[in-house]
């Protein structure tokens, strides 16, 4: 799924970067608080979308001595630098100049540009209404991206069960940048119509703590593939179900994985084989079950087998006599 990840990757640093360009302005002429927060919103996205592209050329480096297993965790760990640039860069920023403004609010300020004079409020909903339109259009790449992953289970799951932070962390994003745009235009739009300059704040408060929230989110998301995620549940069975019809397996004893990189899965088996096998009989099975398991699923990138005997535990007593 790298060419997904990739191509709604470039189109949000794209859309991001002219949105951020068009917010600052907006804000540099009317003195809006919510406008500010949001050309800082997309000015972080930018970068964060930078990180993960870089995160992801990182990460297909080719295993060295120093890191014999590759470097495809390289995309989690930027992945959750972009989740904390989120919240520090983002949502704290946002909340801090929202409660400034709601101390000491200000009417939105009219502009001149070139001679000509403009309203300060409907260079606002210009620029929020561009910018909707641009974020749209950058969501609706992610999210066919991510449909195409994500197959038939419901979105909440899709994210949870993805190993792709970079496909999921962009389409988190650019769903907080709509939610936030449109805080941002009720703010903007009501602060006008009430004359309440201080609703101007709140939004910006508001769209702090939506930007917060995600970044959480995506921390915990990010979180749990850095430090080792197995495969899903059903990779995992269908692994127990080649694995038990091997001849001369006569126990799976443990089915152990871990995703190395979105698309990079280690397997380590441990299985009970039957005795009367002969050491050849083994490395013919051992090497069986690697090509099958690669074959399979073309993300299983490394197969280890440990055969050893089961423990008391798992043997199945004997029934008694009658």
């Amino acid at each position: 799924m790298a060419h997904e990840s990739n191509g709604a990757i470039y189109t949000a640093a794209g859309a991001n970067l002219a949105i951020a360009a068009a917010k600052f302005v907006g804000a540099f002429l009317t003195g809006s608080t919510a406008m500010l927060a949001e050309g800082t919103h997309s000015l972080v996205d930018t970068a964060n979308q930078i990180l993960l592209l870089v995160g992801l050329k990182r990460a297909r480096k080719p295993a060295d001595a120093k890191h014999p297993f590759g470097y495809g965790r390289e995309v989690y760990f930027y992945a959750f630098i972009v989740a904390l640039m989120i919240f520090l860069g983002g949502g704290i920023f946002a909340i801090y100049e929202g409660v400034h403004k709601i101390q000491h609010p200000e009417p939105v300020s009219d502009a001149t540009v070139l001679g000509y004079h403009l309203s300060g409020f409907w260079v606002n909903v210009g620029i929020l209404g561009f910018s909707i339109a641009a974020e749209g259009y950058s969501c609706l790449v992610a999210i066919r991206s991510f449909w195409a992953e994500k197959g038939d289970r419901p979105p909440i799951t899709a994210i949870r069960r993805s190993k792709d932070p970079a496909l999921f962390t962009i389409l988190v994003e650019d769903v907080a940048a709509l939610i936030g745009l449109v805080i941002a235009l009720a703010g903007v739009v009501l602060a006008h119509v009430l004359d309440m300059p201080v609703l101007d704040g709140w939004s910006s408060v508001g769209i702090g703590v939506v930007l917060v929230g995600m970044a959480l989110f995506l921390m915990v998301e990010t979180h749990g593939l850095l430090i080792g995620e197995a495969a899903d549940p059903e990779v995992v069975a269908a692994i127990h179900e080649l694995v038990r019809a091997e001849p001369g397996v006569r126990h799976v004893n443990e089915v152990l994985t871990q995703h190395l990189g979105p698309s990079d899965i280690l397997v380590n088996l441990s299985l009970d084989m039957a005795d009367d096998l002969s050491a050849a009989d083994v490395e013919g099975v051992v090497a069986r079950l690697d090509r099958e398991l690669k074959v399979r699923n073309r993300d299983v990138t490394r197969v280890f087998v440990e055969a050893q005997a089961r423990s008391p535990a798992q043997r199945v007593p004997a029934p008694e006599a009658a």
